[in-house]
């Protein structure tokens, strides 16, 4: 299950160590105009060493397409594409090739498989995550002509967190300080925190949140293909994701059905709903309000400390991991939340046939 998709459709293939990673894009109409600056800022924003408080691998992440772009616009052929791993250090997990890393994908990976690629977990490594934001950079090009927008921020790292909706803070801010939180004074305080766990050799997790805006009403199918279960589907697909909610989610019980229903008036233009508790999507089709979510990351299980294990035979051992990692993940979450989602949303579009795409050829 390397491929992600029904008609907007993305293949990832690579190791985190291995030569390099890349993709191939099926289902993407013909048309667009590729803004290759674009592109690479949305891989810049996930790529490796990028702030103190991130993993100090340099990648510099530069994609290169191979097919199914012409004169700048995509062709409706597959775009194949490839990014070069230039900062691999396979030697660093020579010392632990032998052992199950404590909450890694390497016993499933040996017992599924009876092989595995140590370095650095191989294809179970986020490195990956990168072939996920060339797949979502290209559907949010896409997504511009229908005036979707996605828009993912960090809003809990351990017990810090944002209180209210994202609604009270100016998402325009996210960007502008390393942990990606539109919060000025509780990115500070995220940060520092980030700094004090990694210093320790541990590590900590958190929640992004996201929000969609301009999603037509209509999109979802109404028992096994609901937008919500596909949304939750892409996100949970992602490394370390433990956790997804929509709308009010788990917060659900608090409310009686008098206080969470979403009821409906016309306000001359359109059918619109006064709250949107439902997170804007009712019976897994959406409702055309803004459609908003959560999504839980757990701390990083490498740790730069001593931990109980086994070795490949089965005997106990005590393992120190090496190598360099993230000592939180949330920062360079963000835009493989928004990708994810850009590409589950262009997804449903194309399935409800909505190919009204702007073509000048």
């Amino acid at each position: 299950m390397n491929t992600f998709g029904n008609i907007y459709r993305l293949t990832s293939f690579g190791e985190s160590h291995g030569t390099g990673i890349g993709g191939v894009i099926d289902g993407c109409p013909s048309g667009l105009i590729v803004d290759m600056a674009f592109v690479r800022q949305e891989l810049a924003r996930r790529r490796p060493g990028q702030s103190p408080i991130t993993t100090p691998r340099r990648e510099p992440d530069e994609v290169e397409f191979l097919s199914g772009i012409y004169e700048g616009r995509t062709t409706g052929a597959p775009m194949g594409f490839f990014i070069r791993n230039e900062n691999s250090r396979p030697q660093d997990y020579d010392a632990m090739k032998d052992f199950f890393r404590p909450s890694h994908a390497d016993y499933t990976y040996q017992f599924k498989y009876g092989i595995r690629d140590p370095r650095g977990g191989g294809r179970a490594s986020a490195r990956e995550t990168a072939v996920r934001c060339v797949g979502g950079a290209i559907a949010k090009l896409l997504l511009r002509q229908h005036g979707i927008t996605v828009r993912a921020y960090t809003s809990q790292v351990a017990h810090i967190r944002l209180e209210g909706s994202y609604g009270d803070y100016d998402l325009d801010l996210t960007e502008t300080n390393a942990v990606r939180c539109p919060d000025p004074i509780r990115a500070a305080e995220m940060e520092a925190l980030i700094g004090e766990i990694g210093a320790t050799g541990d590590t900590v997790g958190g929640i992004v949140s996201c929000v969609v805006q301009g999603v037509p009403a209509g999109l979802g199918e109404p028992v096994f293909g609901k937008l919500h279960a596909a949304l939750g589907a892409a996100m949970l697909s992602i490394h370390a994701v433990k956790g997804f909610d929509y709308g009010i989610g788990f917060e659900a019980p608090l409310y009686r059905g008098s206080e969470q229903n979403d009821r409906f008036f016309n306000d001359g233009k359109a059918i619109r709903t006064r709250t949107n508790f439902s997170g804007g999507i009712q019976g897994g089709i959406s409702n055309g309000e803004d459609i908003y979510f959560r999504v839980a990351f757990k701390a990083v299980p490498t740790l730069l400390m001593e931990q109980e294990t086994v070795d490949r035979d089965g005997h106990n051992a005590i393992l120190k991991a090496r190598g360099r990692h993230d000592p939180c993940v949330l920062p360079r979450a963000v835009p493989v939340v928004e990708a994810m989602t850009a590409m589950t949303l262009l997804d449903y579009l194309l399935l409800a046939g909505r190919q009204q795409w702007t073509q000048n050829h």
